[in-house]
């Protein structure tokens, strides 16, 4: 079946291909028609942020952390910012071939405000290659740790918009699992972390409400959600913060109270970045 219907008008059938959405020959099958409606399912979360962000500021800039193929970037350029004359999308990404092959691939598709950077996360936030403050950081599945990277980059660029989808949460349930038997000992709570497949999840969970108490302590409003229809991924939660400079105490308050009840005080710098 020909996909002429289904995607949208002016998206660029190369960039499909090269995602595999579409197949070599242009056509969608019922695997690449489930990607195709994931994409539109994202962005529609995304799109509303840049319509905002348009109205005060149309020279934003878009930083993509744990970057990857630069998967999300590609398709936010190509149903965003290709149609307008400003705005820049940047992928930063530490593994060095998939950077070049980014830049490579906007290079064949004239996506010429597209830039791909190999950096570490300390790299970027000192870089004089990225501006002094961003408007949007995404992370779309960064593995582990690369989610609090991308947040700690947002936090010193003063983003105005951080949209997350978690992945792969381990070191909070490597701490929880070290510490089980001396809180076993002090409270009953601890059971809901005992067992190590429990660990694992109680684990990512907490992670997730961590990063949210973090934004909220920087005066961001958070709002969680799910994004449904990601069937390639169990991570399917979907974490987007808005700055409005609300009050900092109380959720700074939480946070510290949060890692002290689970025996997780040694993880206090990592999330009051």
């Amino acid at each position: 079946m020909t996909a002429s219907h289904e995607i949208r008008p002016g998206q660029s059938i190369e960039l499909l291909k090269e995602l595999h959405i579409l197949t070599r020959d242009g056509k969608l099958n019922q695997d690449s028609r489930r990607k195709l409606k994931q994409v539109y399912h994202l962005y529609q979360f995304i799109e509303p942020l840049l319509q905002e962000l348009e109205q005060s500021h149309p020279d934003m800039h878009l930083v993509d952390h744990g970057a990857g193929k630069s998967y999300l970037g590609f398709i936010l350029y190509d149903l965003f910012f290709k149609s307008r004359n400003q705005g820049t999308v940047v992928g930063i990404e530490t593994r060095e071939e998939l950077v070049t092959k980014s830049r490579e691939l906007a290079a064949r598709l004239g996506f010429g405000r597209m830039e791909f950077f190999n950096l570490s996360v300390a790299e970027s936030i000192n870089s004089s290659l990225l501006p002094p403050k961003v408007d949007i950081v995404t992370a779309l599945h960064a593995c582990n740790t690369a989610t609090d990277d991308a947040i700690r980059f947002a936090l010193a660029k003063q983003a105005r918009f951080v949209v997350l989808v978690p992945c792969c949460q381990a070191e909070v349930a490597s701490v929880l699992n070290r510490n089980k038997g001396r809180s076993l000992a002090r409270d009953a709570l601890t059971e809901m972390w005992r067992h190590p497949l429990h660990t694992r999840e109680f684990g990512s969970q907490v992670t997730n409400v961590l990063r949210c108490l973090q934004l909220e302590a920087h005066g961001y409003q958070v709002r969680v959600t799910e994004l449904v229809g990601w069937e390639h991924s169990m991570k399917n939660e979907l974490i987007i913060a808005t700055y409005k400079d609300l009050p900092r105490a109380r959720p700074a308050q939480r946070l510290e109270e949060v890692l002290s009840s689970l025996g997780l005080e040694e993880m206090q710098e990592r999330f009051f970045a």
